[in-house]
């Protein structure tokens, strides 16, 4: 946790890059009370920091006031070169090029110790792709015309392939925002045609366009839609525990399958998971049933046994 100097500073820095800053949203970003984020605003304002404050609205600065240009520590620039080889990797080129020219002006500012040491990580540290990594849209800057959209409000003509269809769809939509799972990057969008919230993933896009109309902005926000979705979801409790050679051989599937954590003990690897689909988790299990246990869920102990006794009831009539 930040000492209170910094913590201060860095409440500036926030109200600078903010047009409105809420007290909740300081005491989240800092893990500190209400009643701490007030005493460090009335703090700035005896300080002299010029500040604006509305109840139930949030805070805010004088226009026109700034602090000089910020200096990054060590920590902070190394976190954003590594931020870049994200970018760079998971976005496309027009968007990972914009971060990449960001970050030269942030070095640009940098102790000369510093910049040395940025120089001499920045090839220590690489995202390895997928073996067969996603296509993005091969139209140029997709991500970038995308959240240029989402933030002015503007209608877009979406052609997309419906993988449930098997067909091309050309559709209009308000964009609410987007973001990264699995390695593909999803468009929630409310459709037109659909009169519903969708998702669309970027690798089905096959070309979309900003409009020249205009929505207005009536949609929840993506965090909140997110929440509201995962909500409808009942999460079953899972436990297994996989003997140690064969759990090596289990790979990222697991995330798939709602891994959550896991830990070694002398008799296997007891794993926890969280799913929504006993079917679907019980299939899984069963391509490696002969060198695991199930610990907890009577329902995935009955689905597999039941799955059992269909597979030998017919191995028998074969």
């Amino acid at each position: 946790m930040l000492n209170r100097i910094d913590r201060l500073s860095a409440i500036i820095i926030q109200l600078q890059s903010r047009k409105i800053l809420k007290a909740q949203d300081i005491a989240d970003r800092f893990e500190i009370s209400l009643r701490t984020v007030y005493r460090d605003i009335r703090s700035l304002e005896k300080a002299g920091v010029p500040l604006i404050g509305e109840a139930g609205v949030g805070y805010s600065l004088v226009e026109g006031y700034r602090l000089p240009p910020v200096v990054f520590n060590r920590e902070e620039a190394t976190a954003l070169v590594t931020a870049e080889k994200l970018v760079l990797s998971l976005t496309d080129p027009a968007n990972g090029n914009a971060y990449s020219l960001a970050l030269d002006k942030i070095r640009a500012v940098l102790k000369i110790a510093d910049k040395d040491y940025l120089e001499h990580i920045d090839h220590r540290i690489e995202v390895v792709k997928n073996k067969r990594p996603p296509e993005l849209l091969s139209q140029a800057n997709p991500l970038q015309l995308i959240l240029g959209a989402i933030a002015s409000k503007q209608v877009m003509l979406l052609n997309y392939f419906s993988y449930y269809r098997q067909e091309h769809t050309c559709r209009l939509i308000e964009p609410i925002g987007v973001f990264y799972l699995d390695h593909y990057w999803h468009l929630i969008a409310w459709c037109r045609e659909r009169e519903s919230y969708r998702d669309f993933r970027f690798d089905r896009i096959n070309s979309v366009f900003a409009t020249e109309e205009l929505f207005e902005d009536q949609h929840p926000s993506l965090k909140s839609y997110l929440h509201d979705q995962y909500q409808k979801y009942e999460f079953k409790e899972i436990t297994l525990r996989v003997d140690k050679e064969a759990y090596l051989h289990l790979g990222e599937q697991k995330y798939y399958e709602g891994y959550v954590s896991e830990n070694y003990t002398p008799d296997g690897v007891e794993m926890y998971f969280l799913t929504i689909s006993i079917e679907g988790f019980a299939r899984w299990f069963m391509t490696f049933a002969d060198y695991a246990t199930i610990i907890h869920s009577e329902e995935l102990k009955a689905r597999v046994k039941s799955l059992f006794r269909d597979i030998s009831k017919k191995m028998k009539d074969l």
